[in-house]
């Protein structure tokens, strides 16, 4: 099963894990009523494609005012990322005093045939490239299918 950002962050709500406010935006129009709604000190417009690198392929973009937002969106939805069609964007507010920002993933690791969680405390946004030049920075751990993760897997993440 893949999920979009935008779920990712309502399971992470619903356990009570802190994420920014944002809604998802499937038109520049509603991009911009978002980051209205949102005001704050700006907001990001995130491509919302089940595959990595959207930074890069410019698919997520800074916002400083609702207008901006609107551009930013026009820009990004129909946008193609690695053969995959932008429908959605997530507009998320822009979370203050953000001190490190950190890769979490669980996934499917197909030459193990098990799931694995893989995390890495050297960032998101350029996770590609953390892999190819400091492998090690990154954690994969496999999950016991019967056992699912364990207080152990969450203590070595």
């Amino acid at each position: 099963m893949n999920l979009h950002e935008f779920q990712a962050k309502r399971l992470f709500a619903k356990y009570g894990v802190p994420i920014p406010q944002g809604e998802v935006a499937t038109t520049p129009a509603e991009a911009r009523a978002i980051a209205e709604k949102l005001g704050g000190n700006g907001v990001v417009v995130k491509a919302q494609v089940h595959t990595g690198g959207r930074g890069k392929a410019g698919g997520v973009k800074l916002a400083k005012s609702p207008a901006e937002a609107e551009a930013n969106a026009a820009a990004i939805l129909g946008m193609d990322i690695k053969g995959l069609t932008v429908k959605k964007v997530l507009v998320d507010e822009l979370a203050p005093g953000i001190e490190q920002e950190i890769y979490l993933a669980i996934l499917v690791d197909r030459s193990a045939r098990r799931n694995m969680v893989m995390a890495s405390a050297a960032g998101g946004m350029d996770i590609e490239a953390v892999a190819a030049s400091t492998p090690e920075k990154i954690i994969r751990v496999h999950i016991d299918p019967t056992e699912g993760i364990t207080e152990a897997i969450s203590q070595e993440v």
